[in-house]
């Protein structure tokens, strides 16, 4: 049985236009190059032929990867008023000895972003924050040890 994978609203909506993209843009557009390429002739020393090979092989198998996401997709809504941390959860925190917040959001592995602020509900600390509430400390194991954080806002 497939793995679970959380999605919020938006993470459906981007995976899914995605993946439009990637069906009705990218491929038919690889299609044309990949007919050029193999009118030129010779396709062992083709690098136009191989390069679009490679590219079809990408697309493709992130094609059938969004495709697996989204058939055992399980969308959670944003719950407005919500006080524990869940999946859809926007959460600020800060790490003990610090006055530097954080702000995340906690998403499914599948649209998890740490660079956008989107962690995982398996990640480290998207799995030590879930359940928790406003005021609690959450102690982290991570990579580099330890942490304890103090959960200032759940939205």
């Amino acid at each position: 049985m497939a793995e679970v994978q959380y999605l919020t609203v938006e993470g459906k909506e981007n995976l899914e236009r995605e993946l439009n993209e990637l069906k009705n843009v990218r491929r038919p557009e690889l299609s044309i190059k990949l007919a050029e390429a193999v009118s030129m002739g010779d396709l062992k020393e083709n690098a136009d032929y191989h390069d679009a090979k490679e590219q079809q092989g990408f697309i493709e198998g992130r094609i059938k990867h969004i495709e697996a996401i989204l058939r055992g997709a399980v969308v959670v809504e944003t719950q407005n008023g919500a006080t524990a941390v869940g999946v859809g959860s926007r959460v600020t925190i800060v790490e003990d000895g610090t006055s530097d917040e954080e702000v995340y959001t906690i998403v499914g592995a599948a649209e998890a972003s740490p660079k956008d602020g989107k962690i995982s509900n398996q990640s480290p600390v998207g799995s030590a924050l879930l359940g928790h509430k406003k005021g609690d400390k959450v102690k982290v194991t991570t990579p580099g040890g330890v942490i304890t954080f103090k959960i200032k806002k759940v939205e």
